[in-house]
C-alpha cells in the first residue's frame, strides 16, 4: 500500500497513475476476481477499460498513442491489478511487455502504427509466441520454421503455453528462418494475424494458476503471411524478444508483488478480527511475527522492483538485475501466500478468502519469463563475467 517511502521512490506522475490503477482495481477488478477464476473467464472488458484509461501504454511513446511514462509506471499498474487478480496482471504483462516491447524494438513505422497503436488503446490484444512442446527455457531450440516463398512466409510448427491466445488478434511468432543456423542464430520474429489460413488455435488449457488467462497451443500448417510481416532484421529476432523477456521479468515480478500484497492485506484484516482464547490472534507472537516477516519480504521486493524499473527507464543495463528481481519476487510471493494461508487456518484454503487463489496463481510466476532455475543461470553467468 501507499507509504511515504514508496511515494518518495515514485514521483508525482507515477503516483497519479498508481492511484488511478488502484481505484480501478478496488472498484472494478476486486468484485469480479473470484468469479472470473471459477469460470475461467478471460478479462477482456477489463483490458479494454485499462486501454481507455491509458494504462496499457506506459511503455509506448506518445507518438504511437502511449503515455511514455516508462517501465516503472507499467510495474505499478500491474502491481495494483495483482492485488486482486493475478489473471488480469499476467494478461497485461503478456500484452504490454512481451507483445509491445519487441514490436517497438524491431518494428518499422508501419508496423508500429498498425499493431501497437490499437494495442495501446485496448482495441486489440497481442500474444507473444516463443515456447514450443520441446523448447521453453531453451529459447534457442525453436523448431517452428518460416521459409520465404516469393512474397510470403510459409510457417510450419507448433507453439505451446501461449498467453492471451484466442482473444489476441496479433501473434508475434518466433520462427527459425535459417534452419541450418545453430542455437539462437537464424531466428526471426514474424507477425501472424488471427484467422490467417493455416493458423489454428487449440483449446484453452485447464490450469492450476491464472485460470482466466487463456493459454493455448498454436498450430501452423503451411500458414502464409506477407513478407512485410517480418519484424526487424532477418535471422536476428532473438535480441528483440529477449528485450521483451527482460522487461517481462520486471512486469511479472510486479504481478507477484501485487499478489503478495493482496494476500498480506487479507491476512492482516482476518487476524485482527479473528478471536481465539479470548483475544485477537494478532496478540499471539506466532501470528504477529509471521505478519511482520510477510510485510518485510513484500517491501524488500517492492524496493527492488522500483529500483530495477528505474534502471530500465534510464536505459542502463538491467538484465542481471531483472533476473534477480524475478527470482526473488516470485519465490517471495510463494512464501508470503503460504504464511497468509497458515495465519487464516482452515479459512485460508477457502476460495471465499482468496489467498489460496494468490498461492495458486503465483505458481505460474515461478515458471513464466524464465523458471527460477533459468534465472539463477542468467544471474550466475553475469556474475562470473563481472569477476
Amino acid at each position: 500500500m501507499a507509504s511515504k517511502y514508496t511515494d518518495f521512490m515514485l514521483g508525482e506522475d507515477i503516483i497519479g497513475i498508481r492511484d488511478l490503477a488502484r481505484d480501478f482495481a478496488d472498484n472494478e477488478v476486486a468484485p469480479t476476481a473470484i468469479e472470473m477464476d471459477q469460470k475461467h473467464e478471460y478479462p477482456m472488458a477489463q483490458l479494454q477499460k485499462l486501454g481507455e484509461l491509458g494504462m496499457l501504454g506506459s511503455l509506448i511513446p506518445e507518438e504511437y498513442g502511449g503515455t511514455g511514462l516508462g517501465c516503472l509506471a507499467n510495474a505499478v499498474i500491474i502491481e495494483e491489478m495483482g492485488r486482486h487478480s493475478g489473471t488480469l496482471a499476467l494478461c497485461v504483462d503478456a500484452h504490454c511487455s512481451l507483445g509491445m516491447v519487441p514490436l517497438m524494438a524491431g518494428g518499422n513505422e508501419e508496423q508500429k502504427k498498425k499493431y501497437v497503436m490499437p494495442a495501446v488503446h485496448g482495441e486489440e490484444i497481442l500474444a507473444f509466441c516463443l515456447t514450443e512442446p520441446q523448447s521453453g527455457s531453451d529459447a534457442g531450440g525453436t523448431k517452428t520454421t518460416a521459409i520465404l516463398d516469393g512474397d510470403e512466409w510459409v510457417i510450419n510448427g507448433t507453439k505451446s503455453w501461449i498467453t492471451n491466445a484466442g482473444p489476441a488478434s496479433t501473434y508475434l511468432v518466433c520462427c527459425k528462418t535459417d534452419p541450418s543456423a545453430k542455437g539462437s542464430s537464424g531466428i526471426s520474429l514474424i507477425v501472424v494475424r488471427k484467422d490467417t489460413p493455416g493458423f489454428e488455435i487449440g483449446k484453452p488449457e485447464l490450469k492450476l494458476s491464472v485460470r482466466g488467462s487463456n493459454t493455448c497451443q498454436l498450430f501452423f500448417s503451411d500458414c502464409r503471411v506477407p513478407k512485410e510481416n517480418l519484424v526487424g532484421e532477418l535471422h536476428h529476432g532473438f535480441p528483440y524478444f529477449m528485450k521483451g523477456l527482460d522487461e517481462g521479468r520486471i512486469a511479472i515480478s510486479a504481478c507477484s508483488i501485487g499478489m503478495a500484497q493482496g494476500a498480506l492485506e487479507r491476512a492482516v484484516r482476518y487476524a485482527k478480527d479473528r478471536v481465539a482464547f479470548g483475544k485477537p490472534i494478532t496478540e499471539f507472537q506466532g501470528v504477529s511475527f509471521q505478519l511482520a516477516e510477510m510485510e518485510t519480504e513484500v517491501n524488500v521486493a517492492r524496493t527492488m522492483l522500483y529500483s530495477v524499473a528505474k534502471l530500465a527507464d534510464a536505459k542502463l543495463p538491467f538484465s542481471k538485475e531483472a533476473a534477480m528481481l524475478k527470482l526473488y519476487a516470485s519465490e517471495m510471493c510463494d512464501r508470503v501466500c503460504w504464511k497468509a494461508i497458515q495465519v487464516m487456518g482452515g479459512n485460508g484454503i477457502s476460495e471465499e478468502y482468496e489467498v489460496e487463489r494468490f498461492y495458486r496463481d503465483n505458481k505460474l510466476n515461478t515458471i513464466g519469463e524464465g523458471t527460477s532455475e533459468i534465472n539463477k543461470l542468467v544471474i550466475s553467468r553475469h556474475l562470473l563475467k563481472e569477476y
